[in-house]
């Protein structure tokens, strides 16, 4: 079974950015995907962004094309979101997510982090 450690969350003023960092272990797949999902009190889960760990497969979220990058580094079993021009909007817990295909269903993920959080203070 693989585990899923977030790091990086914290408060922000909007137009800012932070880093969000999963580390896996304990298992670690060398093929599949890693990505992000978001839940804001009282919303429903959100899809941010995945890709695969095998190829340069990658997916955003509408919502945050264009301000946040995934990426990863294999070597370190760990893979980022790097978030910029932050929004209030964008407060939420972000789960680290782990499966076989970089997808932007939460269905298709085994794998589940803790959750950090992200506040982006307006």
């Amino acid at each position: 079974q693989v585990q899923l450690v977030e790091t990086g969350g914290g408060l922000v003023q909007a137009g800012g950015s932070l880093r969000l960092s999963c580390a896996a272990s304990g298992g670690t797949p060398s093929s599949g995907a890693m990505g992000w999902f978001r839940q804001a009190p009282g919303k429903e889960r959100e899809f941010v962004a995945a890709l695969s760990l095998r190829v340069i497969v990658k997916h955003y979220g509408d919502s945050v094309k264009g301000r946040f990058t995934i990426s990863r580094d294999n070597a370190k079993n760990t893979v980022y979101l790097q978030m910029d021009n932050l929004k209030p909007e964008d407060t939420a817990v972000y789960y680290c997510v782990g499966g076989a295909e970089p997808g932007s269903n939460p269905g298709s993920y085994n794998s589940w982090g803790q959750g950090t959080q992200v506040t982006v203070s307006s």
